[in-house]
């Protein structure tokens, strides 16, 4: 029996074009709020991680665009917007 690819595998196969825009920041004075910690947990891609003054900090590039994160922790902590046309993920099922 083969085994399954791993999910960093699978997320590999995708094709990621980057924006000239961000489209997606941490609002600033938010680095800290408790709200964040619950991106680091869900997160899809892994793109959260809190840094050694406890704040947390974002890496868009692999972003999913799932919208998971801005549910996690709301509109007031996270700036959310699809980014512009001919950027982001391109999924590819491989």
């Amino acid at each position: 029996m083969s085994e399954r690819p791993s999910l960093k595998a699978k997320l590999g196969v995708n094709v990621f074009k980057p924006d000239k825009a961000r489209h997606i920041n941490i609002r600033p004075g938010f680095e800290k709020d408790p709200r964040l910690k619950a991106a680091v947990v869900v997160c899809p891609a892994g793109l959260y991680s809190v840094n050694d003054r406890g704040e947390v900090e974002l890496d868009i590039d692999g972003c999913l665009e799932c919208g998971t994160c801005r549910i996690a922790c709301g509109p007031e902590v996270l700036d959310w917007n699809y980014p512009n046309g001919e950027a982001g993920v391109q999924f590819r099922f491989g």
